[in-house]
């Protein structure tokens, strides 16, 4: 029993770069409560990327831009990140509470939202006896608006209380093992909610979407419970200005690489996550699976993004350049679609769900190596905190966007397909999904031309880095 417990701790500091994450400021046992924060955040995200998506397109025939308008909403709302996470830094309080507030109100965000979404939905789709006709459409822009600020309010509060409980030594790891968090929360919820909606019907999705704003609140609060400790502020404390953003932005874009960095985010995010909105939907009506069957391909992307993570870290604890990682990553995206391309033809449920599963992979490791290379780039005046700040709005702004553009392009291309605009031969209703798994493919070509130049500048090490464990102090949404 002896000599099993050492070879389980032996394999665990070799494979998991949350290793050792406790310390005497954040005992084991509190970490892995407050990471309970990651699991609601990880079951709302399935929620707006997965589930609710294909059932408003296939379920409730909602069309598919007015969908990716909904769903980019909660997402265009993460740039405001940073300023959540500023103020929360300098928030006033008399007991000294500056997180959790934030974590308290963001869960109850959350929470509203949910509660209020399936019957949002269920009016957007046309189901309306009283009110106006534009009712469903605002009602449902206000519960995923109120849903993704009260996740990302929940999430940033959160990294930013775990960030201050840890020591200097642990805080990387400490944030490594709340994105692995996020992650199993992904992979668990998509298993249940799909089961759970097996046999879908109105109010089983009532009761499915109302029960995770319920269990969001238990978690939070399971979460937060006597996670910051009480002390008061001192009046030069108070008194003190805020730091501002404009000098530190501008010396940032100074750097020289921070730019062409940015613009590799913006353009690999487009490629990865336009995906996001569609591939449900495609499954369901190319291949013809269940709402259970489709939604396990959110739990696919989210176990081939932590197999992503885990080999990245193994990779740069060894020294690796995080742009030849990141180049890697692109790499597997340009296998992973055609992937999900060559499935519908060849109507093949298993190819398919190794496409997704490949996407997932490939995202993983590309987001995971350039929020390492963004941690790199320094500013004199506030260290690498506006750098991960950046990169948090250009990821999250760039899926935003991503989504709309995938929902609209496949509408359009749809319906000039099925109205014989794009001649004989192209009449497949289903070609606007193929067309976005085109567009994608050429984005992470265009991805890998604007990486070059980062690859050619960035410095080797000249001795792989054994000795240092691997972790990070933000990660990807």
């Amino acid at each position: 029993m002896i000599l099993r417990q050492k070879h389980i701790k032996a394999l665990s500091s070799a494979w998991m770069p949350f290793a050792e994450a406790s310390s005497e400021g954040l005992p084991l046992r509190q970490l892995l409560r407050l990471s309970l924060f990651q699991v609601s955040v990880g079951m709302a995200t399935v929620l707006l990327l997965g589930t609710l998506n294909r059932v408003m397109i296939v379920e409730l025939s909602v069309p598919a831009m007015v969908v990716a308008l909904m769903i980019a909403i909660p997402v265009l709302v993460a740039p405001f990140r940073a300023l959540l996470g500023h103020r929360s830094d300098t928030h006033r309080s008399a007991i000294g509470w500056k997180r959790i507030p934030y974590l308290w109100f963001g869960s109850l965000w959350q929470m509203g939202g949910l509660a209020v979404m399936p019957f949002a939905l269920i009016v957007l789709s046309g189901d309306q006896t009283y009110g106006p006709a534009w009712a469903g459409e605002v009602l449902a822009a206000l519960a995923f608006l109120m849903t993704g600020l009260g996740l990302h309010m929940t999430q940033t509060a959160g990294l930013a209380l775990a960030s201050d409980r840890a020591d200097d030594e642990t805080r990387p790891r400490v944030v490594a093992l709340l994105y692995v968090m996020f992650l199993l929360g992904m992979a668990v919820s998509a298993v249940i909610v799909g089961w759970l909606l097996r046999d879908f019907d109105p109010i089983t999705l009532v009761r499915v979407v109302q029960g995770c704003g319920a269990a969001t609140l238990i978690l939070n609060m399971i979460a937060l419970w006597k996670q910051e400790k009480v002390t008061p502020m001192t009046r030069e404390e108070r008194e003190a200005p805020r730091p501002k953003f404009r000098d530190a932005w501008a010396d940032l874009m100074a750097g020289g690489s921070a730019g062409r960095l940015l613009a590799v985010v913006v353009i690999g995010t487009l490629g990865f996550n336009m995906q996001d909105i569609l591939l449900e939907p495609y499954g369901g009506e190319v291949l013809g699976l269940s709402v259970s069957h489709t939604t396990l391909l959110t739990a696919l992307y989210a176990m081939g993004a932590l197999v992503g993570f885990l080999i990245a870290a193994r990779w740069l604890a060894r020294g690796k350049d995080p742009y030849r990682i990141a180049a890697r990553g692109i790499l597997v995206g340009l296998v992973a679609f055609p992937c999900v391309i060559f499935a519908g033809p060849l109507v093949s449920v298993p190819l398919f769900y190794a496409g997704a599963g490949l996407i997932g992979f490939g995202a993983g490791l590309f987001a995971v190596s350039t929020l390492t290379a963004a941690m790199k780039l320094k500013t004199s005046g506030s260290g690498a905190g506006l750098a991960l700040g950046a990169w948090g709005a250009a990821q999250a702004t760039a899926a935003g966007v991503s989504i709309f553009l995938a929902g609209a392009l496949r509408d359009l291309v749809g319906h000039l397909a099925t109205g014989g605009w794009l001649g004989p031969a192209l009449t497949d209703p289903n070609l606007g999904y193929t067309f976005v798994y085109h567009l994608e493919i050429g984005m992470l070509f265009l991805t890998l031309i604007a990486l070059g130049p980062l690859v050619r500048v960035a410095p080797l090490p000249a001795t792989p880095t054994t000795g240092d464990r691997f972790g990070i102090a933000e990660f990807p949404t």
